[in-house]
C-alpha cells in the first residue's frame, strides 16, 4: 500500500518523529513523508511513532492509499526531500 503521514509534533519529538518515519517512508517536505510500506511495516512505524508522540500534544495524519491507480502528484515551486517516488 502507498501512505502519505503526515505530522505536527512539539518541537522536542521533532527529531524522532521525522528520524523514526524515515526508516519506512521517503521525506518529501517539511513534516511530510511518502512512500509503499507493507502492512507489518506498518504496524511497527505505528508502534514506534506512539512510543514517542504526545497523544495531548501531537498530531499524526495517515492516508493510506490501497492503490495509486488514480491519484497524481503535482508540484509547484521547489521540490524538498528525498527521492520522487510517488507514482
Amino acid at each position: 500500500m502507498f501512505l502519505i503521514l503526515v505530522y505536527d509534533v512539539n518541537e522536542k519529538r521533532v527529531n524522532k518523529v521525522l528520524k523514526t518515519c524515515r526508516k519506512y517512508l521517503n521525506w518529501v517536505q517539511n513534516s511530510v513523508l511518502e512512500g509503499e510500506i507493507s502492512d507489518a511495516n506498518l504496524k511497527k512505524l505505528k508502534l514506534e511513532l506512539s512510543g514517542i508522540i504526545n497523544t495531548d500534544e501531537d498530531s499524526i495524519i495517515l492516508y493510506l492509499l490501497r492503490t495509486t491507480k488514480y491519484s497524481e502528484r503535482e508540484i509547484m515551486g521547489l521540490e524538498k526531500g528525498g527521492e520522487n517516488l510517488f507514482i
